[in-house]
């Protein structure tokens, strides 16, 4: 059966049912400006930047592979971690170089490092702490570099520390918020990779 009923109007800003009460109180700018009642006036992104307040300082940042943080560290000669640096996913690896080496550890007599860690300044620093510079050239140099690649196939090592460490979920996917929850973990984990080597001395 047909009752003849009609749609309820949209709210007007007066919030009062109507077209003439969605009108009431404009003037004749603001009715052709505003032609539709649920229309934003001046609508604009939340003031501030794009990064949350903070996070850089938790070792967090944006690269392309989303929101994400790197773990620099420093290894002996048998892979095993003494140290780490966190920083944030679009920090280049040469700007940890100075953090790592000020760890409290061992100085050591060659530095093996990837090509992220190829830098005109990281190889003065380095030198001029008596540590000889053991990372392959980029690309993208414009001066050649040496690198001695026989000493520099150790660096396997550092690799297969990283990938047990990433055993541990917790660090692999990094669940903890702040930089010292997660640095704590990862001293942890580092702990149990140099367990098994006083275990056997005993």
């Amino acid at each position: 059966m047909e009752l003849g009923l009609c749609s309820v109007p949209a709210l007007g800003r007066t919030r009062r049912l109507g077209c003439l009460a969605g009108n009431a109180g404009r003037t004749r700018a603001h009715r052709r400006l505003a032609a539709h009642d649920r229309q934003h006036h001046s609508a604009r992104p939340l003031s501030g930047s794009e990064r949350k307040r903070g996070t850089h300082k938790e070792g967090f940042g944006r690269s392309r592979g989303g929101f994400t943080s790197k773990i620099h560290a420093r290894a002996d000669g048998q892979g095993r971690p003494l140290g780490f640096i966190l920083t944030g996913g679009e920090t280049s690896d040469y700007k940890a170089v100075g953090d790592l080496i000020a760890l409290p550890v061992a100085k050591p007599r060659l530095m093996l490092a990837d090509k992220g860690y190829d830098s005109d300044d990281v190889r003065a620093s380095l030198l001029l702490k008596g540590i000889l510079p053991v990372i392959p050239p980029k690309a993208n140099r414009k001066q050649a570099i040496t690198c001695d690649f026989r000493a520099y196939k150790d660096r396997n090592r550092v690799e297969r520390m990283f990938n047990k460490l990433k055993q541990f979920r917790r660090i692999a996917t990094r669940y903890d918020k702040t930089a010292v929850s997660f640095l704590g973990f990862l001293a942890l984990a580092a702990a149990k990779l140099w367990m098994p080597t006083y275990v056997n001395r005993a």
